[in-house]
């Protein structure tokens, strides 16, 4: 063929290049234009409905809304039992659920063999993150109340959650691993690293970052279940704290609360926005705001972790 066969044969196939490319660039256009507004009508609604809550919620926060039993008169009604008893939970939650997650995850990636016993552990692994929460509130009533005895306590509502947000945690341990370079393990090995060390002293510090996000996010979802804590039976009322865990008598530490009744802030703004009363309806905002508040907190506490961890990295 020659050159001018070929330039006319190119000719058309640049022409048609040419009328090609500004159709794909008012595709382009029009799909980020979806996207913008998309994003910009999630935005607009979230927006409306924080203003809503912060207007009818903001003035019932107070010292002594956090300080108060709730009661049937809604302006004397408080969160006391509410939040001390969700710290409580959130506390056994995070011993249970993060220590076996975190274990778990670093097991399944930088243990286990791979062969058919742990591609089923990973297949289930990764369907339980995506099981509504009620399914665990069965397990956990069948296990933990019934057969183990447990009870509707707080250790049972702990463990409950732990097994909720323990598949997250698991995942999220498992992707931090995975993105640390495979080059770092091999400087390790070649000065004479064992397999623990390499794990502990340069795997595990340098996914800490990506670690605790999955931890924070698995937290954060614990604070604001409710479907799992009511089918345990969760107490919709409750005007006495648990048992103390500091005792006055040796050795000053007492388990009692593990096995006393509880409620939680979604519970608690559960039943408020039940009632008839604009006043309760108040109340229920304002707890709202208050679990808003501790999320975004521990949010931010992770985002604060994580990045002076990955700038420490750096050095």
């Amino acid at each position: 063929m020659s050159r001018a066969d070929t330039v006319t044969v190119a000719a058309p196939a640049k022409a048609a290049l040419g009328k090609g490319i500004p159709a794909r660039r008012r595709r382009e256009k029009i799909f980020n234009a979806i996207g913008i507004g998309s994003t910009l009508v999630g935005l607009i609604a979230l927006s409306l409905l924080l203003f809503d809550l912060a207007y009818h919620g903001l003035p019932r926060i107070s010292w002594d809304f956090f300080v108060n039993f709730p009661s049937r008169r809604a302006t004397q009604a408080g969160i006391l039992s509410a939040w001390v008893g969700s710290l409580l939970i959130i506390v056994v939650t995070a011993v249970f659920g993060v220590t076996l997650g975190v274990s778990s995850g670093i097991y399944l990636e930088e243990y286990a063999k791979r062969n058919w016993v742990t591609n089923i552990i990973e297949v289930n692994v990764n369907n339980l993150a995506g099981v509504p929460s009620i399914v665990f509130g069965l397990l956990a009533l069948g296990l933990f109340v019934y057969g183990l005895g447990t009870g509707r306590s707080i250790l049972t509502a702990g463990l409950t959650l732990g097994l909720l947000i323990l598949p997250i945690i698991i995942v999220g341990t498992r992707e931090a691993i995975r993105a640390v370079p495979q080059s770092l393990r091999e400087a390790a090995y070649g000065v004479g690293a064992t397999k623990w060390q390499v794990t502990r002293d340069h795997v595990l510090p340098a996914a800490t970052p990506g670690i605790l996000t999955g931890v924070i996010i698995g937290i954060s979802r614990a604070l604001g279940e409710t479907a799992p804590l009511i089918t345990i039976g969760a107490l919709t009322f409750i005007a006495f704290l648990p048992t103390s865990p500091v005792s006055d008598t040796f050795p000053f530490i007492s388990f009692q609360w593990l096995f006393d009744g509880f409620t939680v802030l979604p519970i608690q703004a559960f039943n408020w926005i039940s009632r008839p009363g604009h006043d309760f309806h108040a109340n229920a905002a304002a707890a709202g705001l208050v679990l808003l508040a501790i999320t975004l907190s521990l949010n931010a506490i992770a985002i604060i972790l994580r990045y002076r961890l990955r700038k420490k990295l750096q050095w």
